[in-house]
């Protein structure tokens, strides 16, 4: 057994390195399975892909899965998106946590992994990546200050909606413009009084170049920004007084914003709801 798994070098591995809970990097990936295969595309996702070839991998520490209904897709704006077209399409969207300064070493074990689970057969190719990138830490606003839980918790706590905003600034300067004005102005104001209590603000990064064919390059590395609202509603009860107008001032254009529930693991509550 040791000579196929290398176990004798695990202790050594752990030895090492960063250990700390802080999420310094993400997975996101919205996807949209191809009409007819929602099901089984939500089986095969919950029954293996969720566990093999995410959550088992070493340092991806918290992970959390969402859909978008029907009735939450037609939400969405901007109407002509440069992440999404049609602006509905992504109905399920997944967020992990990988623990700070251990992107590397987690890129490392994807790529093997993923590698390995397409040529075992147990890859579902019948769906399409809308979304998706690994993304780096940038900020995380708290509406209620040291209240409540934290950025490493979001992915666990029970919360009963998640709005997804994606920006783009107009060069890379003005993403740092854009990252200072949303932390110390924008972010601390929406969230005031709102039920979203906390946002996390992430970075994208390059696939590696032996990424998974069926995965397209991340745009936008140097001008983009992703936004997690975590909210303690659904929110199709707080979507016209709070997230109807999203905006980037002047500094950036809103390129997505989008509404999410939480899927229930283990059932197919919701599939019946996405067309």
């Amino acid at each position: 057994m040791s000579e196929e798994t290398r176990s004798e070098v695990y202790a050594d591995l752990a030895a090492v390195g960063p250990y700390g809970v802080h999420p310094g990097h993400a997975l996101i990936t919205m996807v949209e399975p191809q009409p007819g295969h929602e099901y089984a595309y939500n089986r095969w996702y919950e029954d293996d892909h969720y566990y093999a070839g995410a959550m088992a991998m070493p340092w991806m520490y918290a992970g959390r899965r969402w859909v978008a209904t029907r009735e939450l897709q037609l939400l969405r704006y901007p109407e002509k998106s440069a992440i999404a077209q049609p602006v509905t399409a992504g109905c399920y969207i997944s967020t992990y946590w990988i623990t700070e300064g251990r992107y590397d070493d987690h890129m490392k074990w994807t790529v093997g992994i993923n590698k390995r689970l397409n040529r075992d057969g147990r890859v579902y190719h019948d769906r399409t990546h809308v979304f998706t990138a690994f993304q780096d830490h940038a900020a995380t606003v708290y509406r209620d200050g040291a209240a409540g839980p934290r950025d490493y918790h979001a992915l666990d706590h029970p919360y009963a909606g998640l709005v997804v905003e994606v920006i783009d600034a107009d060069g890379p300067e003005r993403r740092t413009e854009l990252l200072e004005w949303l932390r110390s102005r924008s972010l601390p104001k929406r969230l005031a009084g709102s039920p979203a209590a906390m946002v996390t603000v992430f970075r994208p990064t390059p696939l590696p170049l032996d990424r998974m064919s069926y995965v397209k390059q991340v745009e936008g590395v140097d001008t983009r920004l992703t936004l997690l609202w975590f909210l303690e509603q659904d929110p199709r009860a707080c979507w016209e007084e709070h997230f109807a107008d999203l905006d980037a001032g002047e500094l950036g254009r809103v390129e997505l914003v989008a509404p999410f529930i939480p899927t229930v693991p283990g059932t197919d509550r919701y599939v019946d709801q996405l067309r």
